[in-house]
């Protein structure tokens, strides 16, 4: 597929508006959005216009039925000061991966990557260039369908709008192990990035953080015994020198930082085990002294360190400054999207 994208291009850009120094996560975005619908089996008539409002019938199947998914990614920019994507083709995989769970179309890679690449290099100038700060890009789908009823849409619009961010946790990350409020199951949808994931999180996030906490770390919805990630991350321990994530079991979104940091992990020699993990098994550890670090990895978060754990009655601290594996990654990571460190393997695709 060869489309054609129409560029249109705004006459009042209002980059002149933002402070590069003070970057609100998510509330700031650039000049232009990537837009293309289906429609009759095909996408047609994608676009790059003004970012604007999209008026929608309020019986959009979206609406009502949660047909809507979504992708999280970031550029930075190079050396020559040209746009880098991180992995996007992987993110086109997973958005794709995402629609077929959701009874959704794929939208066609080159498609995606075709009107990422020239939304990212017509915004450039709202790439920061501050450390930890990045052009957060979210692509977007939902239905269009103007209908009541319970079933797939015929029609869907796919967007993809950017927004200058700062970093997402400027500290390190209090986390409340939920035994109550559960996030996924297996053969549900917790692989998928769809909006209702992440609404039905909101209560019980709302609950930690009034309790003290950040955000909340689920536990499976059978035993609520096993760990499986965190409201916007997932989650690595290093329990006596070993580091081990939760296995992607269905319930679990496969985090593409997530894939990176196991990567680069074991490219510096440390043996990375996916497998169960209980809550258990990390209080014993924490009361043996074998827990040694917990952070968390995420497009938004990059790598962001634990320093407490509350289960019922039980708080397992941590001290972020005795870190060494998640410094390491997250080092890493930010410098690959500087262009710091040798892309050796090849994440990077520089937009010129």
């Amino acid at each position: 597929m060869n489309q054609e994208i129409k560029i249109t291009k705004t006459a009042n850009s209002r980059i002149d508006s933002l402070d590069f120094n003070n970057i609100p996560f998510g509330k700031v975005f650039t000049d232009h959005m990537f837009v293309v619908d289906y429609a009759d089996g095909q996408w047609v008539n994608p676009e790059i216009v003004p970012l604007d409002m999209i008026p929608t019938h309020p019986g959009n199947l979206a609406w009502h039925y949660g047909q809507a998914i979504f992708e999280g990614m970031k550029a930075s920019k190079s050396k020559a000061g040209n746009p880098l994507l991180f992995r996007p083709e992987q993110h086109a995989v997973r958005l794709n991966e995402s629609a077929r769970r959701m009874c959704m179309p794929e939208i066609p890679a080159e498609l995606f990557l075709d009107g990422l690449r020239k939304l990212v290099a017509i915004d450039a100038a709202w790439i920061p260039p501050q450390e930890g700060s990045a052009l957060y890009i979210r692509p977007l789908m939902y239905a269009t369908d103007e209908s009541i009823g319970v079933r797939q849409s015929d029609t869907y619009k796919f967007i993809i709008m950017c927004l200058p961010v700062g970093p997402y946790y400027n500290q390190p990350v209090k986390l409340k192990a939920d035994e109550h409020y559960v996030r996924a199951v297996v053969g549900g949808v917790g692989e998928a990035k769809t909006a209702g994931n992440y609404a039905a999180s909101l209560l019980p996030a709302r609950i930690a953080r009034a309790e003290g906490y950040d955000q909340v770390m689920w536990l499976d919805a059978i035993h609520h015994k096993f760990v499986q990630e965190v409201g916007t991350m997932n989650i690595f321990f290093v329990i006596d020198g070993e580091v081990v994530t939760p296995a992607t079991d269905g319930a679990i979104l496969k985090g593409i930082t997530r894939a990176c940091a196991i990567q680069l992990l074991e490219d510096k020699g440390h043996k990375v085990v996916e497998r169960p993990v209980t809550i258990d098994e990390l209080v014993l550890a924490a009361q043996n002294g074998t827990l040694q670090e917990v952070f968390g990895t995420g497009t938004a978060a990059v790598v962001s360190p634990v320093c407490l754990i509350g289960y019922k009655d039980t708080r397992i601290e941590l001290d972020p400054d005795t870190f060494t594996i998640a410094p390491m990654i997250k080092d890493t990571i930010n410098k690959l999207r500087t262009q710091e460190v040798e892309d050796k393997f090849h994440w990077l695709e520089e937009v010129i």
